[in-house]
């Protein structure tokens, strides 16, 4: 199957889908009520060749782009029905849903308090700066996505308060940011979905960059789940064809580039369009590296999980990371057990050659950095979870490992504790560092979160 145009469905038309007519209203709607809360969006290939309808509800690729009624607590979602079933007005459901969106801890790890650099004693916009080799660019033109996954961790940048948005207008100010910090091997440029973006627009970002003056930047990444939602991208979209001469750029340059896909179950994997969306990216010479976070109701099963990695080596791709689901959002749906998460893992790996072994998890991103589970272990008579940073905001913290009490309902780095009663872990006391200054000395969201919503 083809398509010559992307067709979006969400919270005011999705109803209107013959699949989803076949469920009970009730459902219909409290599914419309989670997406009052938390943004949904779907397109015609997901839709048409990536859900198996005979499997409702518990198809993954359905689990992962449309809501579900568990992802509120029933209280919540009953007070949105009801909204909805007596004709609320748009200003009294937007007020509920932005005073639930608020409890929902919508900037996990410090994204917007203290990733945000400053030039010339002024933030700039759009840009995040937590490791000392890497930048994050958001541009605003790619703040959006070709479907929404229903445990995104950013998915404040979709629900249209402006505030929690990250976003730069602009490449000068940026640009200038990166000159003046030489530090700087990868620019990270991602959204929402930067391959959403018109290749002229993509272009203005990363042209620049092949340049004399950046010659400091070896590496540029790109990260998209465009090769899930709509490998067309590639194929037919009207300036597909700019799109492949601009990474063939990139290479002919000299840079290192390298498409961050975003994978999160191995039926994504399946259709004919998207192997050959990923044959023509891996012939401009770019490099296409999978991650995807652990989620429950989705791909938690080590059966999946190496499948999904066995495939990916098999299209020429790399198995990156596996995360652990940011609290954030509906992560009490998604969240599983810290130990589980190890569990998985530990089993998924053992099902797949060394080719494969490259995939590292599960991993904690978390507000001192990227934190991975190294396994459980006893030392000195004590359960301990066996932890390391594979990123740190100081990188002396790297692969350096460290101990928490073993906890079997942990589900997040801020729900461990030091074992063997210790104070504190050697890196918690938060003052600038090294690499980054940081800009708050007691971030609030350090504190353990709160699981009540109502």
């Amino acid at each position: 199957m083809s398509y010559s145009k992307i067709c979006y469905y969400g919270a005011k038309n999705f109803h209107l889908l013959p699949q989803i007519q076949q469920l009970p209203q009730d459902e219909i709607l409290a599914m419309k009520a989670v997406a009052q809360v938390l943004p949904f969006r779907t397109n015609n290939y997901v839709v048409e060749e990536l859900i198996n309808w005979d499997n409702i509800p518990d198809d993954p690729i359905f689990r992962l782009t449309f809501p579900h009624r568990d992802m509120l607590p029933d209280q919540v979602r009953e007070i949105m029905v009801a909204f909805l079933q007596n004709n609320a007005s748009k200003a009294t459901i937007r007020a509920y849903a932005n005073e639930i969106r608020q409890r929902l801890n919508p900037h996990p790890g410090g994204q917007k308090e203290c990733n945000v650099p400053t030039l010339n004693q002024e933030p700039v916009p759009g840009v995040q700066h937590k490791y000392r080799e890497t930048l994050l660019v958001f541009p605003t033109a790619g703040q959006s996505c070709h479907a929404y996954c229903t445990f995104c961790f950013r998915w404040p940048q979709f629900v249209g308060v402006d505030d929690w948005k990250f976003a730069t207008r602009e490449q000068g100010l940026f640009l200038e940011y990166l000159r003046q910090h030489k530090e700087i091997t990868d620019v990270l440029i991602t959204g929402g979905d930067p391959m959403t973006m018109q290749s002229k627009i993509l272009a203005m970002y990363i042209e620049p960059l092949l340049g004399e003056e950046f010659e400091h930047i070896q590496n540029i990444r790109i990260g998209t789940k465009s090769l899930s939602y709509w490998p067309y991208r590639y194929l037919t979209d009207p300036d597909a064809d700019d799109v492949i001469q601009l990474f063939e750029k990139v290479i002919k340059k000299g840079k290192h580039l390298a498409l961050m896909a975003h994978f999160n179950h191995w039926q994504e994997l399946e259709t004919s369009v998207v192997h050959r969306a990923i044959q023509r990216i891996r012939s401009t010479g770019a490099e296409i590296r999978c991650q995807s976070p652990l989620v429950s109701h989705i791909n938690d099963s080590a059966f999946d999980l190496a499948k999904m990695w066995q495939m990916q080596v098999k299209e020429g791709c790399i198995p990156y990371y596996l995360f652990v689901e940011r609290p954030t959002g509906a992560n009490q749906y998604f969240e599983i057990s810290l130990l589980r998460a190890w569990e998985l893992y530990q089993e998924a790996i053992q099902k797949v050659s060394g080719l494969a072994r490259t995939v590292r998890g599960p991993v904690m991103s978390c507000f001192f950095g990227k934190v991975q589970i190294q396994g459980v272990a006893d030392v000195q008579g004590e359960k301990v979870f066996v932890l390391s940073f594979l990123q740190g905001r100081d990188s002396n913290w790297c692969h350096r490992p460290f101990f928490a009490r073993f906890d079997l309902k942990a589900t997040w780095f801020n729900d461990l504790v030091p074992a063997f009663e210790e104070g504190a872990f050697f890196f918690n006391s938060i003052k600038s560092t090294p690499d980054i200054p940081l800009t708050l000395k007691s971030p609030s969201y350090l504190k353990p979160l709160s699981a009540t919503l109502v």
